[in-house]
């Protein structure tokens, strides 16, 4: 591998990680939503 090869696939990485965060971070979020909700309803 060249070095702008090597380049190359840590950016895509880096931005496939940051994607991959950023829907974990969404997906917590929405359950910690739900979860409030339905403490709210049982409450």
């Amino acid at each position: 591998m060249t070095k702008e090869e090597i380049k190359k696939s840590i950016e895509n990485s880096k931005k496939e990680l940051d994607k991959d965060s950023e829907n974990f971070e969404k997906s917590i979020k929405d359950d910690l939503a739900s979860f409030k909700k339905k403490t709210m309803d049982q409450i």
